[in-house]
């Protein structure tokens, strides 16, 4: 047993009971809290150790992700729209095929034509017509679209991309198909609203099912506790459900993800739950993203990228409205858990941080 206590101290035996660790030592200490009905398991020889916490996750993501197709293995873009081709022919048309987990890094070959090391959209849309396609990298801060979700999603060859995102295209002005950061939202809105016909039931059963899946997920791994980096207030009211009846698989930590900072004001006394029912469920954090990724050409620096010299990253969400979540953070009792990779990105927030602290008369040790 390994303790990872301050001496990092191994040990032969642990006791447990009603979910707690009540005694660690040697087999013939924890021996004392055998009794008739104790359930004894002999490891025999191998190694236990506590469970992993999962310090930066999405954890619905996780679910979802089992649902849809896997590229974290693809070894290049060809590979990739074979899958596609595969899945295709399995659906009915206007059917939205989705996947997540592809890195152009990881691939054996560079994609043929390519812009900026990324594929165009070309060979995807060719196998797949009539059926919207969403690829999301493996970072979460970019995805592919193909013709058909492009199209959904209101974007043509004069589009603009929403504040935070950009919309790649090719030397001719041409969209590639690759979204940056926000630029993916408008592609996930059209996936959304192709699942309002659901019934409220259909919606529950598909929510229970992400999350069975992304706790099987989560414990193969070892992981018995999950910080979720921002997650909805719907989505903490099903947590909430599944906490009360004691189904929820793995602790939760939740950091809010609201739409605004004003539903945020209004709302967030009520969802303060910092030791919930039997200890699985704990909301006391608020997530916001002032900036991308660093691969993705995101993160927000003080100087340009040395590969992209036009560029000094993306501003997600504005100081001011990050500033405003704080204030509301300082004023509900809440942590904000900022999202910042560049350095620009990081002194802003801690520029944020510091003025919050001050005039809400708070220390900063």
């Amino acid at each position: 047993m390994a303790t990872v206590d301050d001496t990092n101290r191994m040990a032969e035996a642990v006791a447990v009971a009603d979910g707690w660790i009540v005694a660690v030592g040697t087999d013939e200490e924890v021996s004392a809290f055998v009794g008739p009905d104790t359930r004894v398991i002999d490891l025999e020889g191998r190694l236990a150790v506590p469970g992993f916490i999962e310090g930066h996750g999405h954890f619905m993501s996780l679910g979802n992700a089992k649902t849809i197709l896997d590229l974290t293995e693809a070894s290049s873009w060809d590979e990739i729209v074979g899958m596609v081709a595969d899945a295709v022919e399995g659906a009915a048309p206007g059917d939205w095929i989705r996947g997540r987990g592809w890195h152009q890094e990881k691939w054996d070959a560079p994609p043929d034509p390519a812009v900026e090391g990324n594929p165009v959209h070309d060979g995807l849309s060719a196998v797949s017509p009539e059926n919207p396609v969403l690829l999301t990298h493996a970072s979460g801060h970019a995805a592919f679209a193909n013709a058909r979700a492009l199209d959904l999603a209101g974007f043509g060859s004069d589009s603009q991309a929403p504040p935070g995102g950009e919309l790649v295209r090719d030397a001719s002005g041409r969209l590639t198909g690759l979204l940056r950061e926000t630029a993916q939202r408008p592609v996930g809105a059209a996936f959304a609203a192709s699942l309002e016909g659901l019934t409220d039931e259909e919606r529950e059963r598909q929510f229970r099912n992400e999350v069975r899946l992304a706790g099987e997920e989560a414990l193969s791994k070892g992981v018995t506790s999950f910080q979720d980096a921002g997650t909805s207030f719907n989505t903490i009211d099903g947590f909430r459900r599944l906490e009360e009846e004691g189904e929820l698989p793995i602790r939760l930590y939740v950091m809010v993800r609201g739409q605004s900072n004003e539903e945020m004001d209004a709302r967030l006394a009520d969802y303060y739950m910092p030791f919930e029912g039997n200890d699985f469920l704990t909301v006391r954090s608020i997530k916001r993203q002032i900036d991308g990724a660093l691969g993705s050409h995101g993160a927000w620096l003080l100087e340009p990228y040395e590969d992209m010299p036009s560029s000094t990253g993306l501003v997600l969400e504005t100081v001011e409205d990050v500033t405003g979540t704080a204030h509301i953070a300082a004023k509900h009792g809440f942590q904000v858990n900022t999202h910042a990779i560049g350095d620009r990105a990081n002194r802003e927030v801690l520029d944020i941080y510091e003025s919050v602290f001050d005039s809400a008369g708070l220390t900063s040790d």
